[in-house]
């Protein structure tokens, strides 16, 4: 069976989704702080809270919350899956994180304003997505789709080598693949939108974490 990493400080709710998604595609999580890279087969970064400002030159707005500790833990097990060249896969804050690995930079807070469609942690909304037609999110799902939004912060400039292939209908990314490495990412939370928490108005969220294993374990043939 794969094994997946999903390094992390937590073991709540939130983190249980992301296991529990992985088991029932088929993996096994390997989950926490004591991550070793050479035995898993690829690397979950999931969801959470923002990442440090100071990571991509910026200072902090009054209300960011951040976690130096879960910041270091993740860029320092990203970056040793990177060495390796095995698959990476990052949901919301995960995709943040690896565009900031890459030398991106985030927008802090997303507009608010009547037409915005992102909102905070700990809601979701259902809005369209248009995607880059030669894009892997668009072999898994075509061009146009509805996903969820929990989030207020997004891609600004993205980092080195990664080619943005999703928007949502206000602008905001919502997917990145790497031109040349196995890294894949998107802002939305498939981990919501499958298995027991499959909804009606999204896509099947499952189909992603079967692209990813199925790229997973191809690499490690």
């Amino acid at each position: 069976m794969l094994k997946i990493a999903l390094p992390t400080l937590m073991t709540d709710c939130i983190i249980n989704n992301y296991m529990d998604a992985l088991v029932r595609s088929g993996a096994q999580p390997e989950v926490g702080t004591d991550i070793h890279p050479e035995e898993c087969d690829g690397l979950l970064l999931p969801g959470g809270i923002d990442l440090n400002p100071a990571l991509y030159g910026q200072a902090a707005a009054p209300e960011t919350e951040y976690n130096d500790k879960l910041d270091d833990l993740q860029l320092n097990v990203l970056r040793r899956f990177l060495d390796l060249g095995k698959p990476v896969f990052g949901i919301c804050r995960g995709h943040q994180l690896i565009n900031v690995a890459l030398g991106g930079s985030l927008i802090q807070d997303l507009p608010t304003s009547e037409n915005h469609k992102h909102i905070r942690v700990g809601e979701d909304r259902v809005h369209t997505c248009t995607a880059e037609p030669d894009s892997f999110i668009a072999k898994i799902y075509g061009t146009g789709f509805s996903v969820n939004s929990s989030h207020h912060q997004g891609v600004d400039r993205p980092g080195d080598g990664l080619r943005v292939v999703l928007h949502a209908q206000d602008g905001v990314v919502e997917a990145a693949e790497h031109k040349t490495l196995p890294i894949w990412s998107v802002q939305f939370h498939p981990e919501r939108m499958c298995y027991t928490h499959k909804r009606e108005d999204t896509v099947d969220g499952s189909l992603l974490f079967s692209f990813f294993l199925e790229k997973c374990r191809k690499q490690n043939q």
